[in-house]
């Protein structure tokens, strides 16, 4: 069996842990030289992910939007655009979302069940891949590796990044920090409520932190322990 891709989570969230405000527009968390910063990530990423919520919400393009990283991409041999993944347990997408209509090619994984509805909807807009009866995170990294994904960035939203947290499924995480407040508990988080591996008990190692421009960005990695913390 072909190993399973690294896991990257990427998440740009306020001081006080929010993702976005609860207006009808999108919050810009990143500045100028962070969304750079993300774009050189998808860069060097095999496949890209989000949510189907977050498809719906935002309707992103979801691209590498540098035409030299591109270039670079296929100098090494690689399509100019990562795959895109989204997951869906209904189904219900539009096909006229911007996500199928940009980049390159296009895998959505859902409930086995949830096959026909998207193949008769998406036709050849995207590779439909059932992964188990309820949609098994494991099962489609399993069917990512197998397709030559050694890297996944996984770009939201909030119920995606809880999943891969609590089943232990993310390498890494990239958590940038914007000097704002959005003070409104109804709107999203990085996370939602959730049993995590090791509970409050497990502090995960930092691996970088560095301020790019007015945003600081932290590296995590879940599966290492920082170690105890005395005082």
């Amino acid at each position: 069996m072909s190993p399973r891709p690294y896991v990257l989570l990427s998440c740009a969230v306020s001081v006080d842990g929010y993702i976005d405000d609860t207006s009808p527009d999108r919050l810009l968390l990143s500045n100028t030289a962070d969304f750079d910063r993300v774009d050189e990530v998808r860069a060097q990423s095999d496949a890209i992910l989000i949510g189907a919520t977050t498809m719906r919400k935002d309707n992103p393009r979801l691209l590498v939007n540098s035409e030299a990283r591109r270039a670079r991409r296929v100098e090494q041999g690689l399509p100019p655009y990562p795959l895109k993944v989204t997951i869906t347990t209904t189904g219900d997408l539009d096909r006229n979302l911007k996500f199928w209509h940009h980049g390159g090619e296009k895998a959505i994984y859902c409930p086995d069940s949830t096959v026909p509805k998207l193949q008769a909807n998406l036709g050849d807009l995207a590779s439909v891949v059932g992964a188990g009866p309820t949609l098994s995170l494991p099962a489609m990294l399993d069917d990512l590796g197998s397709r030559g994904v050694r890297h996944l960035m996984v770009e939201g939203g909030s119920t995606v990044h809880t999943q891969f947290l609590t089943q232990g499924l993310a390498d890494e995480i990239h958590l940038a920090i914007a000097p704002i407040f959005v003070g409104d508990s109804k709107a999203p988080r990085f996370v939602n409520d959730g049993v995590f591996p090791g509970g409050t008990a497990h502090r995960m190692k930092v691996a970088e932190v560095k301020s790019v421009d007015d945003v600081v960005l932290i590296r995590y990695l879940p599966k290492h322990s920082s170690g105890d913390f005395t005082s």
